[in-house]
């Protein structure tokens, strides 16, 4: 999928298939025939009537889950705000193919297929403190590599990333979609209170820098993202327009995603957010984005690793939904 300019793309965030309600009300209906008392399952219950909805299908499947991990690099790891070096990125790609990383473990056991994605990592986007992190063509390319690798037919897809600095990147788009600085900065991997520092005042220089632009999601996410969160993007859209559920990962990749919320209101209702992770944007951006998290693990590690723990919750809810017998079947008297 190749998006021409913004205005294509942005054409394509604005015009956004509702899924199937009456999916979504034949779930409702059998979860009232089940033998407990209705509603009794919370989240489980309409967690199953929302993979309903996406997938337009009465009875929903998660016999084919995938896990999209997208890698990129960054210009702005340059400004000193991360506590790792910039090769990491190609290091850590290099350890999911070995299958040596968390989200290798945690895909597995999920029943989940993983597929790393790495977006030019040999070639930084720019430093954003002193130019755009991409041009109009290379942020159009990523976003369009993104959306090409989620497949018609899949069940699930789960949505993480991989870079070094993206945390910044990621607060940077947070700063310039819903306002202020210092609420979406975190430390990341671990820097100390200087790199914190350092992480700020690049995220206050690209905010005055790319000014001009920033009233656009799309350009904002241009000039202050990253291939990774690009491919997030296109992914998430991609998702919606195949009818496809996405759980998504932790604060990166909901930053990434927060550009489609922006541009249609209901955007991101074929997402869910899996977990709040323990960066300290995250919890903020997701109120800010009205998106409920299955977990609080405090984890950080992005990967994916958090989407993959809430797969074994989502297989759980329809283990009940479809294995439980109904009142009838079992012969038990309802409520009077």
């Amino acid at each position: 999928m190749k998006f021409a300019s913004f205005d294509a793309l942005r054409s394509a965030c604005q015009d956004l298939p509702a899924g199937s309600p009456a999916a979504a009300e034949a779930v409702a209906r059998r979860q009232d025939t089940l033998t407990k008392p209705q509603g009794s399952l919370g989240r489980l219950e309409t967690l199953v009537a929302w993979l309903a909805r996406w997938q337009g299908r009465d009875t929903p499947d998660l016999d084919r889950v995938k896990v999209l991990v997208f890698a990129g690099s960054h210009g702005v790891t340059a400004q000193g705000v991360s506590a790792y070096p910039a090769e990491v990125t190609a290091q850590m790609v290099a350890n999911f193919a070995a299958g040596g990383a968390a989200i290798n473990q945690l895909a597995r056991a999920a029943g989940a297929e993983l597929d790393v994605i790495a977006l030019d990592i040999e070639r930084p986007t720019g430093d954003f403190t002193l130019l755009p992190a991409m041009s109009e063509e290379e942020f159009l390319t990523a976003v369009g590599r993104g959306y090409e690798s989620v497949e018609a037919g899949t069940d699930l897809v789960c949505l993480g990333e991989m870079g070094i600095g993206n945390t910044t990147a990621a607060a940077a788009i947070a700063s310039a979609l819903f306002g202020g600085v210092d609420q979406w900065v975190g430390r990341g991997t671990g820097v100390d209170d200087a790199g914190l520092g350092r992480k700020m005042a690049a995220i206050e220089v690209a905010v005055k820098l790319h000014g001009e632009v920033l009233h656009d999601p799309l350009r904002a996410a241009a000039a202050v993202g990253g291939r990774e969160l690009a491919a997030i993007l296109g992914a998430t859209l991609a998702a919606r327009h195949k009818n496809v559920p996405v759980l998504l990962d932790g604060f990166v990749s909901t930053a990434a995603a927060a550009p489609l919320m922006r541009l249609h209101p209901h955007g991101l209702d074929h997402a869910v957010a899996a977990h709040c992770s323990a960066e300290a944007g995250h919890r903020g951006l997701l109120a800010a984005m009205n998106l409920k998290p299955l977990l609080d693990l405090g984890m950080r590690l992005g990967e994916a690793s958090g989407a993959c723990l809430a797969v074994n919750i989502l297989r759980s809810a329809l283990a009940c939904h479809t294995g439980m017998a109904s009142f009838a079947d079992a012969g038990v008297s309802e409520k009077g």
